[in-house]
């Protein structure tokens, strides 16, 4: 329970506490913190055999966000990064699953040595840390960039965005301006997402087949017509800036086009960093660089538990009280996506 509401439901041990207390269960901070450390060694092998599964991957999402560390007399801003395994959209039979690592600074050493092991694809925003992973000539093999189009959509969106206008508009408020090219751009890629729905989940054959029938042709009047409109813009123009940045990685954006594993957005990682983004404002901070590596592990336990429809908090508590008896070599048994509900155990032994 102190696990999942600290790592789940992002409360953190002070208040915990005090709700303990109110119960009639006083427990002191510095033990619910020993308790935190505690289940987290335990549970570090679990840790390191979700990570290879997620490191296996053919295609990989990453995405990293802020995460605020306790410093003298202040806090600075480290990272929490996120790869996240999912090979539902195009039919793949392995479960999905999220490792996170936690890392004081933004630098791009930190997905170098994370994804040092790895070759396939990776998807992932235009962070130019993520450059040298795409270099060639790497030891482990290629990795292949695929962009996505969501972050590519949301600049025109903002500029497009006829919902906000008519609220503001409704509230009293100056209307934004509405750019046209801006609105055109959301059209044609909002497009492209509609083709998507429809084979969503199937093999990648299937998916690569519909994309060259249907969205090659697409994909090529967008380039034609972006090229043509930007050569009327002034760099500076905030629609010239959104559509510079699809050009220059036009690659990195088409590669979809060849490949049925590749998905056209990132947003399997962005959900995953979601409830850290959200619980920010619980918790306020880590206490230390510690406190930043126990939470990027069970980040990764918990997240991947509801990647594969499992109560996260039955599981630690089941897994908690087995794991110290249970055979190294059948450790993959108290996966996420490998376990059962004790209920469950019985009904089956019986």
């Amino acid at each position: 329970m102190v696990l999942f509401e600290k790592f789940g439901q992002h409360q953190p041990l002070n208040r915990q506490a005090e709700r303990y207390a109110k119960e009639g269960v006083p427990i002191s901070l510095s033990t619910l913190a020993d308790q935190v450390g505690g289940g987290t060694v335990a549970l570090t092998p679990l840790f390191q055999r979700l990570e290879a599964h997620v490191l296996r991957a053919e295609r990989l999402h990453g995405d990293d966000t802020t995460v605020p560390v306790l410093a003298k007399g202040k806090t600075s801003t480290g990272r929490i990064w996120v790869y996240v395994r999912d090979d539902k959209p195009f039919g793949g039979p392995e479960p999905p699953g999220a490792v996170f690592y936690y890392s004081r600074d933004r630098a791009g050493e930190h997905p170098q040595a994370h994804l040092a092991s790895y070759s396939g694809i990776f998807q992932a925003d235009a962070y130019g840390g993520y450059g040298r992973l795409y270099e060639p000539g790497r030891n482990a093999g290629p990795i292949l960039e695929a962009a996505c189009w969501v972050h590519a959509r949301r600049p025109f969106f903002v500029m497009a965005d006829l919902t906000e206008n008519a609220r503001r508009k409704v509230q009293g408020k100056k209307p934004a301006v509405i750019s046209p090219l801006a609105l055109e751009a959301v059209r044609r890629i909002d497009a492209l997402f509609e083709i998507e729905r429809g084979i969503n989940g199937q093999n990648p054959e299937r998916r690569r087949a519909v994309r060259q029938d249907l969205s090659a042709p697409l994909v090529a009047d967008l380039e034609v017509w972006m090229r043509e409109q930007r050569a009327k813009l002034s760099r500076r123009n905030d629609v010239a800036k959104a559509m510079d940045y699809m050009l220059k990685r036009w690659s990195a954006f088409t590669r979809f086009l060849d490949d049925g594993r590749i998905c056209l957005s990132n947003n399997a990682a962005e959900r995953a960093v979601r409830g850290i983004a959200l619980g920010r404002k619980s918790w306020l901070f880590c206490g230390s660089d510690r406190g930043g590596d126990r939470a990027a592990v069970m980040y990764s336990l918990i997240v991947t538990a509801k990647m594969n429809d499992v109560d996260p908090q039955a599981w630690l508590a089941d897994v908690l009280a087995r794991i110290a008896a249970h055979p190294v070599h059948r450790l993959d048994e108290l996966l996420p996506w490998n376990w059962r509900a004790p209920n469950k155990r019985v009904d089956q032994a019986a």
